[in-house]
């Protein structure tokens, strides 16, 4: 007579292999995960800075000077994405530059504009990955003469990548070579 043993399943080896490999996978792909997170974070300050910028080339065309403005949300959301409040007084806010960004925030945005008000310097500052450390970011608009405005949230000149410098008048970006990113 023939035996006919049918019992079917996994090993305790098997099963170990399978566990040892899927630690591996998850050892490396968590942190690239959440590196590509806190760069999609970093969008949001991009295309706001060239929204606000945007706007205070608007409004001086149309009103002859720039607009300061309070730093807005009163903090910044760090990892998690806040509602943007605006914070300054009537006639030195977002509204009325009419700048208001869509949805959530994680950043804290302020302008600031030189004492003859022909230049502005635009911050955005966050902690993404509360490290203690915020991401400034910045855009530095000196006048004709090259005065430039006060420094705001921390953004003195800004990081140009491509000439590995700092300088007054850059594209937008981190506010030093390391502000723009921590550990991503």
């Amino acid at each position: 007579m023939k035996s006919t043993d049918t019992s079917a399943g996994f090993t305790l080896i098997e099963v170990m292999i399978v566990v040892a490999i899927v630690g591996i996978l998850a050892a490396t792909a968590i942190p690239a995960f959440q590196r590509l997170q806190l760069r999609s974070k970093c969008s949001e300050v991009k295309t706001n800075l060239v929204a606000i910028r945007t706007a205070e080339v608007a409004f001086r065309s149309e009103f002859g000077e720039y607009v300061p403005t309070q730093a807005s949300p009163a903090s910044y959301g760090g990892s998690a994405s806040i509602a943007f409040t605006d914070t300054g007084p009537e006639g030195a806010n977002f509204a009325t530059l009419g700048w208001k960004p869509e949805g959530n925030v994680y950043f804290q945005y302020a302008v600031s504009t030189s004492s003859n008000g022909n230049a502005y310097s635009i911050g955005a500052a966050a902690d993404l990955d509360q490290d203690g450390t915020p991401q400034i970011w910045g855009y530095i608009k000196p006048d004709a003469s090259g005065e430039s405005a006060p420094s705001v949230l921390g953004c003195e000149s800004v990081w140009n990548d491509a000439t590995q410098s700092m300088g007054l008048e850059s594209s937008i970006g981190p506010c030093g070579q390391t502000h723009g990113r921590s550990e991503f």
